[in-house]
């Protein structure tokens, strides 16, 4: 995944940069108080994204896969 699209979408949960590391960046999510040092490479493996995006996004926006009962409509 680029390194781009990985901001965009950490962003987009609204995490703020907290602060520049040595070879990392540190993003903090306000809402679930977690941070995440995010590497400062072109492109990042895409477990790692998955794992980056899995920490710091929000409770429930993103779809664990099972519906709920109020989700599914006849």
């Amino acid at each position: 995944m680029k390194r781009v699209d990985l901001i965009k979408t950490i962003e987009g949960f609204g995490c703020v940069l907290v602060r520049y590391g040595g070879k990392h960046d540190w993003y903090r999510n306000p809402v679930t108080g977690f941070s995440q040092p995010v590497p400062r490479h072109r492109e990042i493996k895409e477990g790692l994204a998955r794992h980056i995006i899995k920490m710091l996004s929000n409770p429930g926006s993103e779809s664990s896969g099972s519906a709920s009962p109020e989700d599914s409509s006849p």
